[in-house]
């Protein structure tokens, strides 16, 4: 009897369930930040696709930016 649990399964899924949350934080730690190395990039090619759809839009369905 460990910890006033006597079945050997119940036991286990504790142990199975305690692992898989440690091996997750160590997945997360050594992945944290993973891709934020070109994240300027990927920001200045979002506007500019955002631009040009912006244009397709007031071009082809008379759509005027009230903006500028």
């Amino acid at each position: 009897m460990v910890l006033g649990i006597e079945d050997p399964w119940i036991w286990g899924a504790y142990v199975l369930c305690i692992l898989s949350m440690l091996l997750c934080v160590a997945y997360g730690a050594i992945n944290w930040n993973k891709g934020a190395e070109d994240e300027d990039e990927q920001i200045k090619e979002e506007m500019e696709w955002h631009k040009k759809e912006k244009e397709m839009e007031e071009k082809e369905l008379g759509i005027w930016d009230e903006e500028g």
